[in-house]
């Protein structure tokens, strides 16, 4: 995915702690071209990293108090300048855009997860589409 990722794509991921996200989100950086580690924010709401096309931020909305406080990191200006990641987004959905590819993680063994992937919008139905012919057969979800 972190290939096809653009400026101004946003990816929203949802599951359980411990389910992968932050995971997923290093696969991201490494396809979008940023040789270095990325970390949990679970303490630093944003993190950003240079790819090499354009930049990735990496938010983690698990420690918001209030769906407020999103509005103060401008989720929106990250959004529009580069390629947004967030974790934990059903903590503020209000601040991100209606265009968006959404990643629901779910725990299915000791090592083994299961990941249900969904464009919301034109844009995230076009970075999708190469996806869905590389997926493995559905189990029946």
């Amino acid at each position: 995915m972190g290939r096809l990722l653009r400026s101004g794509d946003t990816v929203l991921l949802s599951g359980d702690l411990g389910s992968g996200k932050t995971v997923f989100v290093q696969g991201i950086a490494r396809g979008m071209g940023f040789p270095g580690s990325v970390s949990s924010k679970s303490f630093v709401l944003l993190g950003e990293y240079q790819g090499r096309e354009c930049k990735l931020y990496h938010a983690d909305l698990f420690r918001l108090e209030a769906p407020e406080q999103a509005e103060e990191l401008s989720v929106d200006e990250y959004c529009a300048d580069g390629v947004m990641v967030a974790e934990w987004p059903e903590r503020a959905p209000h601040v991100f855009p209606p265009d968006h590819v959404s990643v629901t993680f779910e725990v299915t063994g000791e090592r083994t997860r299961a990941l249900m992937l969904e464009a919301e919008g034109e844009r995230s139905r076009e970075l999708l589409e190469p996806l869905a012919s590389r997926a493995p057969a559905s189990r029946g979800r």
